[in-house]
């Protein structure tokens, strides 16, 4: 072998230990299949697990996973959507069932992504971390023998001393955030780390992320509540309309409190293209933290939800609940309340059910059951209209439908309280023959036939306002790893981490020679840059002497160095 094909040998493994470790991805392995056994197969498995492109494969399959989540009804969610799915489409419904795209979150198979994602993720990041941990520990690998090859360079001649250009380097790279030490001739030194901070804190995000999903989904709790004004409510599973939590939700994991909601206000804007579109919207509430709390007032709008320890109380929904006053056949009051009811347009046309299922007695006397079907227009157009001109109380109607007989309540099949099951009922009839209504006006009552009692709409009409109470114990933590994450990324995008070699040394005619490169990660233009303005800081600290080769007998300092390509030229 020859002395130059030696040389080359030994300058490239000098540069490749100089450009050791500018990262703390994994060294690739040589392809092959690993060796026969349990122990060989497990090992490779393990490897292609923890790779970074599996892990990036599993978080892709992660999201196109969530798409049927997304686009399918889901039982948790909404159980009556995926009954009416199942109705709509007989065959593909089994399809769906077969493959959990009804209980996506909970299938074995998204699970399964889910886990394997999280392994994963746990196996690139520890030995990247430990491998971290001991680049900082370490101290930056020494400038190779041959500092022309490096992809920005530059050297120059000085009359200073090689040892007051290495400390004036040492001093300069130090004062520029380098860590920098000397290394026999030469200073060594390093910038950068932060980009692997930020990679590996983006990667450790995204374990945050998914931990909080997950508890999120086991332990977190939705419920609605509907409350007319004057209504109050504990956070007790009792007290909910609808409720649904995760798989591992206890009861007593609800966050104590309780609220009253004083008044509901609403104002509409009156004219012009976005008549009826609400300018306020928003519930006057009383609360209190735990049993004993200090009673509090605040106000919940749209989107300003009131927060109590993992708690959020939404306001989500609102209508008008008017006070309807039923007597029987004897003038008997069976029924003061407010009736909420339910809206059906954007200016709260709404529809509901008054239901009096013990003590009222027709005109007889005998016992009966009493069911009354209730449309109410906050703004009634006159005529033959049946929806309100505008959701503010400008003109109330109230339209009644009055049946009676077996409401079916003592059935034990359940039943909303907002529809009226008429197999068992009648109609009541009016002097003509026909089904019995009538419009009301707040103070108005309607007589029933043969002595049958009345209804009586009264002046009073309240509002009513729906909340959801949303309690989720990992959004903190989710919303944290989210911007971790951003911030991690972009540290890892925008630093480059690079290394800088001063040499400084006696030259053969006894004059110094200084040289200086730099390396970075991957080609970029601000290396040499930064190379650049360090060698022009520090020539000012050791000027330029005379050419070897200049005949002149000036002292004439040469010009400032360049950086120049990795080719080796020299200036």
């Amino acid at each position: 072998m020859s002395k130059t094909e030696t040389d080359n040998g030994q300058d490239q493994e000098d540069l490749g230990a100089a450009g050791s470790q500018l990262s703390t991805a994994p060294q690739e392995e040589s392809a092959g299949l690993p060796g026969l056994g349990t122990i060989g197969w497990v090992r490779w498995f393990w490897r292609q697990l923890t790779s970074m492109r599996v892990a990036l494969l599993l978080l892709l399959l992660l999201s196109l996973g969530a798409i049927p989540g997304s686009l399918i009804p889901q039982t948790g969610a909404d159980a009556t959507k995926v009954d009416a799915f199942r109705q709509t489409h007989k065959t593909l419904a089994p399809v769906y069932d077969k493959l959990g795209l009804f209980h996506v979150y909970s299938s074995v198979w998204f699970s399964a992504i889910y886990i394997l994602l999280f392994v994963s993720l746990i196996g690139c990041i520890v030995p990247r971390t430990w491998q971290f941990v001991g680049q900082l520990r370490g101290r930056p690998p020494g400038a190779p023998r041959r500092l022309d090859r490096l992809p920005a360079y530059t050297t120059w001649r000085t009359t200073a001393e090689p040892e007051q250009v290495r400390e004036a380097a040492l001093a300069l790279l130090k004062k520029r955030r380098f860590r920098a030490h000397l290394a026999d001739d030469a200073v060594a030194a390093e910038k950068g780390y932060v980009r692997e901070l930020g990679n590996l804190a983006f990667h450790i995000a995204l374990i945050v992320l998914l931990v909080a999903f997950a508890s999120g989904q086991m332990f977190k709790s939705d419920g609605t509540k509907l409350m007319v004004e004057g209504d109050g409510f504990s956070n007790a599973l009792p007290m909910y309309d609808d409720f649904k939590s995760g798989s591992m939700f206890q009861n007593d994991d609800l966050a104590p409190f309780s609220f009253d909601l004083l008044d509901f206000r609403a104002t509409y804007e009156a004219s012009g293209p976005n008549r009826g579109t609400p300018r306020t919207f928003q519930a006057n509430i009383t609360y209190s933290e735990g049993a004993y709390g200090k009673q509090k007032s605040t106000t919940v709008k749209v989107n300003e939800p009131l927060k109590i320890d993992d708690a959020k109380v939404y306001l989500v929904s609102h209508g008008y609940a008017p006070v309807i006053t039923v007597r029987d056949g004897r003038g008997k009051i069976v029924s003061q309340d407010a009736v909420p009811l339910l809206p059906l347009d954007g200016n709260i046309t709404s529809q509901g059910v008054i239901k009096v299922m013990d003590g009222y007695r027709d005109g007889k006397g005998h016992k009966d059951q009493l069911g009354v079907r209730a449309f109410f227009l906050p703004s009634y157009g006159g005529g033959a209209s049946v929806l309100s001109q505008f959701p503010a109380l400008l003109n109330p109607v109230l339209n009644l439908e009055p049946y009676h007989g077996d409401l079916g309540v003592n059935s034990g099949i359940p039943q909303s309280v907002y529809q009226l099951d008429k197999t068992h009922m009648k109609a009541f009839k009016d002097s003509k023959g026909r089904q019995l209504r009538g419009n009301l006006k707040p103070g108005q009552t309607l007589k029933l036939p043969n002595g049958a009692g009345s209804i009586t709409l009264e002046k009073d009409i309240k509002e009513w306002a729906g909340f959801e109470i949303v309690q989720e114990p990992g959004g903190g933590w989710a919303l944290g790893g989210a911007f971790a994450a951003i911030f991690g990324l972009a540290a890892s995008l925008f630093i480059q981490r690079r290394r800088v070699w001063v040499r400084a040394v006696r030259g053969a005619d006894g004059v110094t020679v200084v040289e200086m490169a730099g390396l970075g990660r991957s080609e970029s233009a601000k290396v040499p840059e930064e190379l650049g303005d360090l060698a022009g800081t520090l020539y000012d600290q050791a000027p330029g002497a005379p050419g070897p080769d200049d005949s002149s007998a000036s002292n004439e300092a040469s010009p400032d160095p360049q950086v120049v390509p990795a080719e080796g030229a020299e200036k």
